[in-house]
């Protein structure tokens, strides 16, 4: 990955000199990273409120109620993982954090449930069809109400930031549901 980004960078520079335009790369390195930081620290703020309103949630034993409420939902899409609750409680936190549209909360959330799923995994140089399901439906992610999206729009200026939740209930259940039933279809076929 590394070697692709320098040559995308490479590829950049080049282009840029083939052009005769080098302030570019001089605007883009300026300009550009002082928006990305900006961003950054506008962000900060939801990830930090809803990465401590999962770690309360970790902390207490609302987890368990709740994973004991979706024992069947667990059962069927993380078979290997369910008698683990450590796993199952981090994959929970991991749905919540994405169902709320904060997928950059749910990437420590993700990690957990993953190194979780992997110690109870008898071949570490393979994943299991939990952990493969798991990755399934974080790429596809489900978002009820998608937060870090509504903010930039609120931050862009949009006049009505929230007007995408709809879309976005749609388009997202049914790029999981897809996602589920691929994934199911192929572990089904594995021999």
């Amino acid at each position: 990955m590394n070697k692709l980004w320098l040559g995308l960078v490479f590829l950049g520079l080049l282009f840029s000199f083939l052009n005769k335009s080098p302030e570019t790369v001089t605007n883009v390195l300026f300009f550009e990273l002082e928006k990305s930081v900006d961003l950054i620290l506008n962000l900060i703020s939801v990830m930090a409120f809803w990465t401590g309103l999962m770690r309360i949630a970790e902390k207490t034993d609302i987890l368990n109620k709740v994973s004991g409420f979706l024992k069947p939902l667990i059962r069927y899409l993380f078979k290997d993982a369910e008698s683990n609750p450590k796993a199952v409680n981090a994959i929970l936190l991991t749905l919540a954090a994405n169902l709320l549209g904060t997928g950059n909360s749910a990437t420590a959330f993700g990690i957990k449930a993953m190194d979780e799923m992997q110690k109870a995994n008898p071949n570490k140089k393979t994943a299991t069809k939990a952990m493969c399901m798991f990755v399934i439906i974080n790429v596809s992610s489900i978002q009820l109400i998608p937060l870090n999206i509504i903010k930039l729009r609120a931050d862009s200026g949009s006049l009505n930031p929230s007007e995408i939740i709809v879309p976005t209930m749609i388009v997202t259940a049914i790029s999981t549901m897809v996602a589920v039933l691929l994934g199911k279809y192929y572990e089904r076929k594995e021999p």
